[in-house]
């Protein structure tokens, strides 16, 4: 894969995507758009689970959603991909342990000088279980969460109703994060229109991309307020788009909270450090860039692979 402009290697950083592909229609963005980042030296994708409502399988279904998408894109061997946890913690001292917690432990210890981010797009329940394993990795990785209710109240979130142990666990440990919660991702709003214009021309890989997104739309469980009809916001996103550009000026750092069984934001135990947690994220930077990536890639002129 080719790109009209080189990254220095001393500017790159060492990548793991943690997603709960199949649950929605907005996490293959994201996938795709790391993929076709070279400032990225991705690790590998853990598919993370999203709870029992849609499927009782969902993590396995995450995994093989995580490969269709690879496959799409021609680009099998550009990472591999780890099964995560099956479930959410049972308590929050015990692990999970699994090829992705593995793999986060595993790099995390590594000897390279690149420093290592790894992007949380649904629970954390991977992270908590790679921390309880071995503590150690805790200084050797930043963490970057789309999840968890608006500041300072909190409330219902989806990612966060799916592991609340595990957010307890990371909140409380000191790895750092990066916080992206739900008043903040769907700032990264579209629209269908948009998206036909703008994604689904571009390859074998817009189309999937937004033909799997309309169908999902179309869904006869869904209910009459959500998705909206015409428009959804690609929330996933901004875990790729904050590495390119961390939005200095946009974030407070924060005492890390306790969550309650209602979702909602207490005072934690006393912590080793904040927590960043975003305020804002640039939509337009996070789709333009996405949008030209999808194009170069798809070009017939040689700069791309299709």
């Amino acid at each position: 894969m080719k790109m009209p402009y080189e990254v220095p290697e001393a500017k790159k950083i060492r990548l793991i995507v943690n997603t709960d592909a199949k649950n929605e229609a907005d996490d293959q963005f994201a996938i795709a758009h790391a993929l076709l980042t070279p400032q990225f030296r991705i690790a590998g994708f853990i598919a993370a689970h999203f709870g029992t409502g849609r499927s009782a399988t969902s993590m396995e279904d995450s995994f093989e959603e995580i490969a269709n998408v690879l496959r799409i894109m021609k680009l099998e061997g550009q990472a591999g991909v780890y099964r995560g946890a099956p479930s959410a913690l049972a308590d929050e001292e015990t692990p999970v342990p699994s090829a992705g917690s593995e793999l986060i432990v595993r790099e995390a210890l590594k000897d390279d000088p690149a420093p290592l981010f790894v992007i949380f797009l649904g629970p954390l329940t991977d992270l908590a279980c790679a921390y309880l394993q071995e503590p150690r990795i805790a200084d050797r990785l930043t963490a970057v969460w789309i999840g968890g209710g608006a500041y300072p109240e909190g409330g219902e979130e989806f990612n966060l109703r799916n592991d609340v142990k595990a957010a307890n666990v990371v909140f409380r440990s000191p790895i750092p994060l990066w916080q992206v919660p739900r008043n903040v991702y769907k700032m990264v709003r579209v629209s269908l229109a948009e998206l036909a214009v703008r994604v689904r021309p571009h390859g074998d890989i817009g189309r999937y991309l937004y033909d799997q997104l309309v169908a999902f739309n179309r869904l006869p469980t869904h209910g009459p307020r959500w998705p909206k009809g015409e428009t959804w916001q690609l929330g996933d996103s901004p875990a790729v788009s904050l590495l390119l550009d961390d939005h200095e000026f946009e974030f407070d750092l924060t005492d890390p909270p306790h969550i309650t069984d209602e979702l909602l934001y207490a005072p934690g135990p006393p912590a080793a450090r904040k927590i960043r947690v975003y305020r804002s994220v640039d939509a337009r930077f996070t789709l333009e860039d996405m949008y030209a990536k999808l194009e170069l890639f798809n070009r017939e002129d040689g700069c791309g692979t299709n």
